[in-house]
């Protein structure tokens, strides 16, 4: 019987030497590969759990840091001592509505009173008579109210012509064209549904319950079948419209989201299709776009911003480089939550204040701070002051990136994010070309939001027909929103318009636009400021 220790023994003895150190460094650069691994894996589901479960805001509190160095932190030594006086002060509360947006609404009046013949007592012959008043008041909702609208159109004859044989001498009075011939469908109907759908997130067949609590039927399919056919007669052309004056614009801002679509069949379309967002900027006509595809190949903004000329902030998706005749704009708050990521998945006993994360999100700070401050000025004196300003803590933190990556993991989160920053730092850059330009693509964000939500709720749309219909109304919504006016009464008065325009004929749509002086005033939303 061989004695295997002995055998393992001798083969150890007999391996010269060289062998035995190369199969240690071997062994060694396994672990820490595997070690990496691990830590990546770490952060990977630290970074998933604090998504779900954690705030979603990108910034970061200097003063909830650290509790130790919380006297650090919040010291201010050119604070003046406290003197040992009292305060007093006087506050009035005020109760009921007292809200400056009520103002304008219709006041109903009830009054409570009691016999004025007798007094209380019942024992004297005494009047009473009223000393004062109590007012309580409330704000009153009443139910969408629906009726049914008879459009009688009378048709008139001149017997006299009739009867000497004069051409037509019968007369009808003219009468609005309807938004869908054939259907008893108004415009309010249709504007009601698309403002529901697509600015309140209420799914179709929510809808149709909430007609049926009040006695009204109305399928989601015939809902569904109005907003497509409206789509396509006359808010397409008015979308077509827009998306002129959106194109003639210096600078847009662009982001795209999933979107599930079914075929014609019902089932799940074998691509991922997208809704695309196009947005001018803050010194242009407030244009707010959508646009469905059933892609999200490069062409699709390739072919949308045909004729565009200008600067175009989007993410660092490389889709976008399809685009012609643009300069691309990176987004500091993407850079900036590479960062934030980072210092989420750190172990609790790190000291963050201390990490190359923290310091990296210092740049951005104060870069983000000292914009807040030219919001109200020109593009031209945002730009002389982001040169004079901001350009110095670009070439900071450049040097600073370019100082830290060799120390640090590519593939760890503070590595990535680093070599995001490094690998789109002519984009960000490209802020400093243009006061117009954006030091992040939030407001794109923050306008894809509510289709975002919407999908939420209605999960997909059953034809690619429904895509582009939904693409459309929420051009209209939230560009009418962009431009203070109450989307509903917007959306009536561009169906009680379109039907009755003549569409081919250049700038017939001028006067319905949402930046138009002559539109009602019932279309336009002015809230008053609270005093």
């Amino acid at each position: 019987m061989i004695n295997t220790n002995e055998t393992k023994e001798q083969k150890l003895n007999n391996t010269p030497i060289d062998e035995l150190k190369n199969e240690n460094e071997k062994l060694q650069h396994e672990l820490e590969i595997a070690n990496a691994k691990i830590k990546w894996y770490e952060e990977q589901f630290k970074l998933s759990a604090t998504k779900k479960y954690g705030k979603s805001s990108d910034k970061v509190d200097d003063s909830q840091i650290s509790f130790f160095n919380e006297a650090e932190v919040t010291q201010k030594p050119e604070t003046k001592e406290p003197t040992l006086e009292k305060i007093t002060y006087e506050r009035s509360k005020k109760r009921g509505i007292n809200k400056a947006s009520f103002e304008d609404l219709e006041v109903e009046t009830i009054e409570y009173s009691i016999p004025e013949d007798q007094c209380f007592c019942e024992t004297c012959n005494s009047k009473i008579q009223q000393m004062s008043t109590e007012v309580r008041k409330e704000l009153k909702i009443v139910p969408a109210k629906v009726s049914i609208v008879h459009h009688v159109r009378k048709v008139y004859v001149c017997k006299s012509c009739n009867e000497s044989g004069e051409k037509n001498p019968v007369v009808t009075a003219p009468m609005p064209e309807p938004v869908i011939k054939g259907s008893f469908a108004s415009p309010s109907l249709i504007s009601y549904l698309i403002y529901q759908k697509y600015s309140c997130a209420l799914p179709l067949d929510r809808q149709q319950r909430i007609f049926n609590d009040f006695g009204i039927e109305i399928s989601k399919q015939n809902m569904a079948n109005w907003i497509i056919k409206t789509s396509e007669l006359w808010l397409e052309p008015f979308y077509e419209r827009l998306k002129r004056e959106l194109l003639k614009e210096t600078f847009i801002q662009a982001d795209e989201s999933p979107l599930r679509v079914l075929t014609k069949d019902g089932k799940d379309s074998s691509s991922k299709s997208y809704m695309w967002l196009y947005k001018s900027g803050n010194y242009g006509k407030k244009i707010s776009l959508y646009e469905y595809t059933p892609s999200r190949s490069g062409k699709n903004p390739k072919n949308f911003l045909q004729g565009f000329s200008g600067f175009l902030q989007t993410d660092d998706y490389s889709g976008y480089n399809s685009v012609e005749n643009v300069t691309r704009v990176g987004c500091l708050a993407h850079a900036r939550r590479y960062y934030t990521d980072a210092l989420k998945v750190l172990p609790k006993e790190a000291q963050i204040e201390s990490t190359y994360a923290h310091a990296a999100t210092k740049f951005f700070k104060e870069m983000f701070i000292l914009e807040d401050k030219y919001k109200d000025f020109s593009p031209d004196e945002r730009l002389s002051l982001r040169q004079s300003q901001l350009k110095p803590i670009f070439q900071a933190y450049l040097s600073w990136l370019q100082e830290v990556q060799p120390k640090v993991v590519p593939r760890s989160s503070l590595g990535k994010a680093i070599s995001y920053s490094l690998s789109n730092w002519d984009f960000i850059t490209n802020i400093l070309r243009d006061g117009q330009c954006e030091l992040s693509n939030n407001a794109a964000e923050r306008q894809i939001k509510p289709f975002v939500i919407g999908r939420k709720n209605y999960l997909f749309c059953k034809s690619p027909y429904g895509a582009k219909a939904s693409a459309i109304s929420y051009s209209i919504v939230e560009t009418a929103k962009l431009n203070g006016l109450n989307p509903f009464y917007y959306l009536k008065y561009l169906l009680e318009e379109l039907p009755n325009t003549r569409l081919s004929d250049e700038g017939s749509l001028d006067h319905l636009l949402p930046w138009s002086k002559t539109l009602p005033q019932e279309c336009r939303k002015e809230i008053k400021e609270q005093k």
